[in-house]
């Protein structure tokens, strides 16, 4: 695969920037004036996953958090201030957890292969992996079971959501906000909504229950 040059992107950044004026002359002056989206998207920092053309957004529709594997660490200061951020005083609408099938995070995890911080970090994907051993190892073949992990791996994420004290403050303050679980399947583009049920996590006082 060819990848453009620094000097081709900036080149198609001019393009782009040209594009958007001949649609909405004003459309940067807009875009300047400040946020308020609707959305909180976490996912993984996978390179192929590139969100504003897999969602159809626009600038200023996500707020985003992404790191390996699409982690939500209750032990992350960078995350946890930025779900403070977007529930507290951008007030978004949905919180969005989205991994994506073929993730080198998963494999990693699965396979334990890896060493050094990134073994310490997909290490609670490990965890899952084994709660769920006998699920994951019946399937036939290695790509299910990666497939399967990602998934379980969402569902962990929506439920570490409704583990922190912002998600508890917000339900207190009866915020009217959603949680969603996404698998990206880079092998077909589209989108997968595993319909995770919150339902149990979302009472302020709730000890919440093991998946």
């Amino acid at each position: 695969m060819r990848y453009n040059s620094i000097e081709e992107i900036l080149k198609n950044n001019q393009a782009w920037v040209a594009q958007k004026l001949v649609q909405d002359p004003t459309y940067f002056k807009k875009l300047a004036t400040g946020q308020k989206p609707p959305y909180l998207y976490i996912g993984c920092s996978d390179s192929r996953l590139a969100l504003t053309r897999f969602t159809g957004t626009e600038p200023g529709e996500l707020f985003v958090h992404r790191n390996i594997a699409n982690q939500v660490s209750l032990t992350d200061i960078n995350f946890l201030a930025i779900l403070e951020y977007a529930v507290m005083h951008l007030e978004v609408k949905d919180i969005i957890v989205a991994g994506h099938y073929g993730c080198g995070g998963i494999k990693a995890a699965l396979e334990g292969r890896t060493i050094g911080l990134v073994d310490n970090w997909v290490n609670p994907i490990r965890e899952i992996y084994l709660q769920k051993q006998d699920e994951i190892d019946a399937l036939p073949t290695q790509e299910e079971r990666w497939d399967r992990l990602a998934e379980l791996n969402v569902q962990m994420q929506v439920k570490n959501i409704y583990q922190t004290s912002v998600m508890r403050q917000a339900l207190q303050q009866q915020k009217a906000l959603e949680v969603h679980g996404w698998v990206v399947d880079i092998r077909t583009g589209l989108i997968k909504n595993l319909q995770v049920s919150t339902k149990q996590w979302q009472l302020p006082s709730l000890s919440v229950a093991a998946l």
